[in-house]
């Protein structure tokens, strides 16, 4: 396992308590770094702290990504408690439900969207500031194949990874004059609680067009947050990582 130096620096993971999100938080407290973990999910959270009790600086923030006056009060709790952020992986997202477009509910599209795109907007909004104030920052905003390539039956889901792209690209360009890198990355799904928002013809669905014909660990993807979250990463910006297994034509 490559280990990087993370000490003395402050990262926040969202969507932390669990999957993706609590396994980059472990690969960033064993660098050093003071991670805090912003969820929705008071219950979720206080296991994850439990379950990370003694690896580490641990704080927890019950956080709602879609309301910026949270992601403000988050920040302002986690600064207060650490310090400076400069490392965000922003991880939060959710699924949706699988129904072809034509038949897909207004209400849910609005949800999916206001989760995983203006999520996504309102955490870099509030912690990229800072970390141009300081001259120093690491993004790392999780999108997925599907925006890329586009799953039928997720069109909401689908619609709100290639945003997250769209809008990676366009921060990353806007502080390339800084130390400053944000991209994104986009892995084939990983068998997380995620897939209980789907339904089993999606999951398989999504397993046929893998040709490393399984999902993606989760430790596959910290592994490459990690790399990505380093101060070694100190020229590559407003790029987007593939961890799709091959599916991904481009």
């Amino acid at each position: 396992m490559n280990q990087y130096d993370f000490a003395g620096k402050v990262a926040v993971v969202t969507g932390g308590a669990q999957g993706i999100g609590l396994c980059v938080a472990q690969r960033l407290l064993k660098g050093g770094a003071a991670v805090a973990l912003w969820d929705r999910d008071p219950a979720a959270l206080q296991a994850a702290q439990q379950a990370l009790q003694g690896q580490g600086a641990v704080h927890t923030v019950v956080a709602d990504i879609t309301d910026l006056a949270s992601v403000e009060q988050a920040a302002a709790e986690t600064a207060a408690a650490l310090g400076p952020v400069s490392i965000l992986v922003n991880s939060a997202g959710i699924a949706g439900a699988n129904a072809p477009t034509v038949d897909y509910s207004e209400a849910e599209w609005e949800q999916v969207l206001k989760v995983n795109l203006n999520g996504t907007f309102n955490v870099n909004k509030v912690l990229v500031r800072g970390m141009l104030d300081h001259g120093y920052g690491r993004v790392v905003n999780v999108a997925s194949i599907a925006g890329k390539e586009g799953n039928p039956n997720a069109c909401a889901y689908s619609a709100s990874k290639a945003g997250v792209i769209a809008l990676t690209k366009s921060i990353g360009k806007e502080t390339a004059g800084h130390d400053i890198a944000v991209n994104a990355i986009t892995p084939a799904a990983a068998k997380t609680r995620i897939f209980d928002q789907m339904s089993q013809q999606h999951i398989d669905y999504m397993l046929s067009k893998i040709p490393r014909g399984r999902f993606v660990q989760v430790d596959e993807i910290a592994s490459l947050v990690g790399w990505l979250v380093s101060a070694e990463n100190s020229f590559t910006t407003g790029a987007v990582f593939d961890l799709s297994g091959g599916r991904a034509t481009y």
